[in-house]
């Protein structure tokens, strides 16, 4: 099934793919003879999963990409204030191949211009060229996660047609910015652009530097967190060369293009992203890269200059109505029930900031769920703010889950998510909305019930004569006993009990629901059970007569059929038989709900 965060770039990408303007690269022969409209997007995250579109794997020449990887190289070989004395990290705001150094400092104005890469190039350490190629090629395959190859073939055009850059090897050689032999320096530089790529190869190198330096995938570490910063410090101020600044302003992530076609671009702590296609603007940048990177940038919130806080798991907690159930009293056949088919539902419990890497997180992992689940539930109340593309993502997986038959709903009684309300259309299983927990999951058992117990459900009216409790009398005895009782009707919401009020009867629910309540120090009402009609409250409060402990409320109109105290202690004088046998079944009722709740503590203390 794609995703969320598939169908997002499949739309930046349906977008972005019309553009044809742009020139390849013809003054390397090998890349003037690629497919101009090749174009592809990659998305990979710091725990090593990637979205991918389009000519994802198709080899390319990483070329200038290959830039801030080397320089990374050179940092740590030499150390960051030797490098510095060599290569300055200031913008340049000249094209990448000018001839030039910084007239003050006589140095290369940053590593991502050529001037400033092949000196880069030189600082690496080894025996001789091979051994420092070498070096260079396994250090990038160690971003990739996999070994990357020599493209030979560019290597010759570019070795055969790169003048200027000898050209300014020489220059750099004269300052004395390279000491030893500038042909092999430039050498190296040609060797390390010829390197083969994909798409989705440079976007796990971006989320290696994404994640601090160590691969995603290997867990390999490729460069020291010190190193992670100053490299994306640069590649954020002269990755895009003399185009860095409006890239800065209108994507805002650290970025390297290359003349090859693609452009790589970083959030630390969250992503890399990856676009390839080989049709170039002005500034040697990839037309569509650009383009593609500014709307997801736009589309996903990525600007890494918008403030947010730590990037975390945004799952709390996932569990099922077996771990959690419902404060509702459950018949024992519809507990049977249950605990049989339980484990298809699940419910998720986000919190922190939800903004583009925790939601993708949570509807990624949502989104994949078992194909025999039937009902989730989202629960949002710890989420303390959700940005537009999460409410969109998390709305468009509601859509997706109900499509394959699961029904959804989310707990969001502040609004979060933009609904405030439960769609009235019953047909649809998705746009549910519930303002607690509780609720949610009684809908999810009721769902369950519908599909797995409809023919066994307890009626949602029942006469005296079939009220369960009455089970174990016998017809004498249960006539008997009807004769006693009196039927009282309440209206939703009525107090039918309060906290300390006397007892008042034993009160046996023929149609309705109500709910024992508690109220807090602050005010606020605590659902603790729910019951309907087959069940009774009331009992313990008469037979040892003493006040309520909690509200009773009827959750709708409820009609109970009603035996006094007055008319209780007349039975127990008249028939101490029948008064046994009703204590007998409400000792078994009474056993089955108090496993019930046992098994709500424990769940709820392992989910908490």
């Amino acid at each position: 099934m794609g995703t969320v965060v598939d169908d997002l770039i499949t739309r930046v990408f349906d977008e972005v793919r019309s553009l044809d303007e742009g020139e390849l690269a013809d003054y390397i022969p090998e890349l003037a003879a690629v497919a101009p409209d090749s174009f592809g997007i990659c998305i990979a995250t710091v725990d090593g999963y990637v979205y991918e579109i389009g000519d994802s794997r198709i080899p390319f020449t990483i070329q200038s990409i290959s830039k801030p990887f080397t320089y990374a190289l050179a940092l740590a070989d030499r150390g960051s204030e030797a490098v510095a004395a060599k290569i300055d990290v200031e913008p340049s705001g000249e094209p990448f191949n000018e001839i030039s150094l910084d007239p003050l400092t006589e140095r290369p104005r940053n590593p991502m211009i050529n001037a400033g890469a092949i000196t880069a190039a030189s600082l690496v350490a080894g025996p001789n060229p091979e051994a420092r190629f070498e070096r260079i090629r396994s250090a990038y395959s160690r971003y990739a996660g996999r070994e990357l190859a020599f493209n030979e073939s560019v290597y010759t055009s570019e070795a055969r047609t790169g003048h200027r850059n000898r050209a300014i090897g020489h220059m750099l050689r004269s300052f004395d910015v390279i000491t030893g032999n500038p042909d092999e320096a430039v050498d190296l530089y040609f060797r390390q652009c010829s390197i083969d790529v994909t798409c989705r190869d440079l976007s796990l190198m971006a989320a290696t530097m994404a994640n601090n330096g160590v691969n995603p995938l290997t867990h390999e570490r490729a460069l020291a967190p010190a190193g992670v910063e100053q490299v994306l410090s640069v590649m954020a101020t002269c990755g895009m060369y003399d185009g860095a600044g409006k890239w800065l302003v209108e994507v805002g992530l650290p970025a390297k293009s290359g003349v090859g076609g693609g452009v790589l671009a970083v959030l630390p702590g969250q992503i890399g992203i990856a676009v390839y296609s080989p049709r170039l603007d002005v500034h040697g940048n990839s037309v569509r890269g650009v383009a593609s990177a500014r709307a997801l940038s736009k589309e996903l919130e990525l600007h890494f200059l918008h403030v947010t806080r730590a990037s975390r798991s945004s799952i709390r907690a996932r569990y099922s109505v077996i771990e959690a159930p419902s404060r509702v009293r459950r018949t024992p056949t519809e507990q049977a029930v249950l605990d049989d088919v339980g484990k298809r539902s699940r419910v998720y419990e986000l919190h922190g900031d939800l903004l583009f890497t925790g939601a993708e997180s949570a509807v990624r992992e949502i989104g994949s769920v078992d194909e025999g689940l039937e009902v989730v539930v989202i629960d949002v109340r710890r989420v303390d703010d959700a940005s537009d593309v999460a409410v969109r993502m998390i709305t468009a997986l509601q859509v997706q889950l109900a499509e394959q038959a699961c029904a959804v709903a989310v707990v969001d009684p502040q609004g979060l998510l933009g609904q405030r309300s439960s769609s009235i259309d019953p047909a649809r299983r998705s746009g549910r909305v519930f303002a607690d927990l509780d609720s949610a999951m009684q809908w999810c058992e009721d769902t369950l019930l519908a599909v797995h117990c409809e023919a066994e459900r307890q009626a949602s009216t029942i006469s005296i004569e079939d009220h369960p409790v009455l089970d174990a009398l016998s017809a004498a005895q249960i006539e008997g006993f009807s004769a006693e009782l009196e039927t009282r009707t309440y209206a939703r919401g009525e107090k039918i009990a309060r906290r300390g009020e006397s007892a008042s009867g034993f009160y046996l629910i023929l149609s309705g629901q109500v709910s024992t309540m508690f109220t807090d120090a602050h005010g606020v009402e605590h659902r603790i059970t729910t019951l309907s009609a087959g069940m009774t409250f009331g009992e313990m409060t008469m037979f040892i007569d003493t006040p309520f402990l909690n509200d009773i409320r009827a959750d709708s109109t409820v009609t109970v059929a009603v035996l006094t105290p007055e008319r209780y202690a007349e039975l127990t004088a008249q028939a101490p038989e029948l008064k046994l046998a009703l204590l007998e079944r409400l000792a078994a009722g009474a056993y089955e709900q108090l496993d019930l709740m046992l098994r709500s503590v424990i769940s709820a203390g392992r989910i908490g």
